[in-house]
């Protein structure tokens, strides 16, 4: 049987990357779609070697676009987690680092039309329905990926992406803090159970013997660290009603700790088998959050509490992300109004990927 090809970018968005594909060019049924991206990204081997996957969770995302019928979005950004060796797909995240390259694909894809130098791409995540204002520098029509922006974790420089995220707060669990505290005791750890942007369950580095500082590769070898994690994540995922959370990837799990290079506060974040080499958009905008609301975990780790929009630098292995928060606090009261930062994406392929035939013969997709 021949091979099934598929449109495709190929695309760096943020300190992620992966293919950027259209939905209606893949199949509709979930199940034969999970195992078309598995064959895409070559899931099940270790370096992904029959696939365009990159043997890390960061290289191993995808992202499907298609027109919106919301009536506030341009577009529509279906995002999909492919586990690097277990041949899993998970569809319940996002990704905001993938979400970057959204604007610029849609551009490229044709997806909406563009005028000027800068486009507004309005982006509806399917997955938990948050909406983001994208902003697009373009150049005599086409996209600019050609600037002076730099983030921490990609080399050189590119032009700017800019992002506004709107209804941050609830998006999976409907709630800020679904298990109805700020602060949870789970396995002798206080953790805060949190959804901003991104479902997670946050604690203090100390809690667990750590300085809150190691590099990714330290934490990725300290083996009783990420079990105790791990036990802790799922139960937090239960008080949190997203329950079973053993072959999903959320909630994920971070770590706050003092700032040690000039910045806010240090960050660890977990995909949530491995550390991050950096820092989750969309995980930045809960732990800044955290370090924000009165009776969390992250109280009281600002230097100074900082007056609305707050510039949080949060330290990760490496470097800093910034990013800014609209809040309102009056005593214990918090309210988030949004949250921004700006990162950097850049189109690295174009063309078709393959997958067997046997796995996709694409007859069902559409025209």
């Amino acid at each position: 049987m021949t091979q099934t090809g598929i449109p495709f970018l190929f695309m760096r968005g943020g300190t992620s990357r992966g293919p950027y594909l259209r939905r209606d060019q893949l199949p509709e049924d979930m199940d034969r779609l999970a195992a078309v991206l598995v064959a895409m990204t070559g899931s099940g081997h270790p370096i992904n070697i029959d696939g365009i996957g990159g043997g890390t969770a960061v290289t191993t995302k995808v992202a499907m676009l298609s027109s919106s019928e919301d009536e506030w979005a341009d577009v529509d950004y279906f995002f999909a987690q492919v586990g690097v060796e277990d041949r899993l797909v998970d569809f319940k995240p996002t990704c905001g680092n993938i979400l970057v390259g959204v604007g610029p694909a849609a551009i490229e894809m044709g997806l909406m039309p563009t005028s000027g130098d800068v486009a507004d791409v309005r982006i509806r995540a399917v997955n938990t329905g948050a909406r983001v204002l994208a902003k697009v520098r373009m150049n005599d029509g086409s996209v600019l990926y050609d600037g002076d922006a730099a983030i921490d974790g990609v080399p050189g420089t590119a032009a700017p992406v800019e992002l506004q995220f709107m209804d941050t707060v609830g998006g999976t669990t409907g709630s800020m803090f679904p298990t109805r505290s700020r602060t949870d005791r789970i396995d002798g750890v206080d953790v805060t159970c949190m959804d901003v942007a991104m479902p997670m369950a946050i604690a203090r580095a100390e809690a667990f013997g750590l300085t809150g500082h190691e590099s990714a590769a330290e934490l990725d070898e300290n083996h009783e660290f990420f079990d105790r994690m791990e036990a802790i994540r799922l139960e937090a995922a239960i008080r949190m009603g997203m329950g079973d959370a053993s072959k999903s990837v959320t909630p994920k799990f971070g770590l706050l700790a003092s700032a040690q290079d000039g910045g806010s506060a240090a960050t660890r974040y977990f995909m949530p088998w491995t550390t991050h080499p950096s820092l989750a958009v969309t995980g930045s905008q809960c732990m800044a959050a955290c370090l924000l609301c009165p009776g969390t975990v992250g109280e009281g780790l600002l230097k100074a509490l900082p007056s609305a929009p707050a510039r949080l630098a949060l330290e990760h292995p490496m470097g800093r992300l910034e990013v800014v928060i609209d809040y309102s606090r009056d005593g214990d009261q918090f309210e988030l109004n949004w949250a921004g930062l700006v990162r950097t994406a850049r189109k690295l392929a174009e063309g078709h990927v393959f997958v067997p035939g046997k796995v996709w013969s694409g007859l069902d997709r559409e025209s």
